[in-house]
């Protein structure tokens, strides 16, 4: 049982940060941009539970260490970002956990909470994805994101003047941009493994939909992500990217598909069709159904006699 317990590590500063991996204090109270060539070498002796009150943005290559999240392990073994936002919790293995080489920029949220950039980050997927959804980039732009590190890097390098804070607000709103065009961009070259996705997706919500459950709870789609291992955010942008439907589309989709079939070939009331699809009031199922289909369940019915 010893190698199940977990050691759990909160970082709330960006100075606790740095005391933690044996770094010099940071430069910046709110900020820090680290090469990972430049840390001293560590290694976890036990399964580490890390929670972090930091925005991290990292660029890992040559990584050995391995990553949990749910029940998904992910291999950093080439180049790749991951996003971690405050309070995300993550599950670091024993053994090195440091890539080779690479970048982590930290960033406390009160660096940016006046800005525009902070509602921007904010309305990205990126930081509510899991690290098991992490963005792989090309060589092309592994480079461009290396350019603005290093102009981040000699920023904070220089005096610091009123300008400062402007200019580096601005090259993260410009990283941020161009991770964001690179996700997409994995989106659309991931097309067989989204159809596959999309396959598993209809299957789980069809076997949800022919069990006759005491529960009787509509399906959600944080349901439906915990089934497939991914993060909320990351299969709704997934499915809105290959079928133009979010996550929450799909699941009132098959709601309606499942009313249609039990309104035309069953003699259950609309009350009892509500009730076994997951619907604690009719009301609520007879609103939906409506939006969707522009006919009340009883017109529809009323169309089959």
């Amino acid at each position: 049982m010893k190698n199940q317990e977990i050691f759990t590590v909160h970082i709330p500063s960006v100075a606790q940060l740095h005391q933690l991996m044996g770094l010099a204090k940071p430069k910046h109270p709110l900020l820090s941009l680290l090469r990972f060539e430049d840390f001293p070498k560590a290694q976890i002796e036990q399964r580490t539970k890390l929670i972090s009150d930091l925005y991290q943005i990292t660029l890992k290559k040559d990584c050995p260490c391995k990553l949990q999240y749910g029940q998904t392990s992910y291999d950093f073994d080439e180049g790749v970002m991951s996003f971690i936002a405050p309070k995300q919790v993550n599950i670091l293995e024993p053994g090195n956990f440091l890539p080779t080489f690479g970048w982590l920029l930290v960033i406390h949220p009160d660096f940016l909470r006046t800005y525009p950039v902070y509602q921007k980050i904010q309305s990205y997927g990126l930081f509510d994805y899991a690290v098991s959804e992490a963005l792989i980039v090309s060589d092309e732009e592994q480079q461009s994101i290396e350019i603005i590190f290093s102009q981040i890097e000699k920023e904070m390098n220089l005096p610091i003047d009123n300008f400062s804070q402007d200019v580096i607000l601005s090259n993260i709103d410009l990283l941020m941009t161009y991770c964001n065009r690179y996700y997409t961009r994995q989106f659309i070259t991931r097309k067989p493994h989204s159809h596959e996705l999309l396959g598993k997706v209809e299957k789980i919500l069809n076997d949800y939909f022919s069990k006759t459950s005491t529960e009787n709870k509509l399906p959600t789609v944080s349901y439906l992500a915990s089934e497939l291992h991914l993060s909320p955010k990351y299969l709704s942008d997934s499915l809105k990217h290959l079928t133009g439907q979010t996550a929450q589309q799909h699941i009132h989709e098959k709601l309606i598909e499942k009313a249609k079939e039990k309104l035309s070939t069953t003699e259950l009331s609309v009350s009892e069709i509500a009730y076994q699809l997951g619907f604690e009031q009719s009301q609520s199922f007879s609103k939906l159904f409506k939006a969707k289909t522009t006919f009340t369940p009883l017109e529809f019915r009323q169309s089959f006699q």
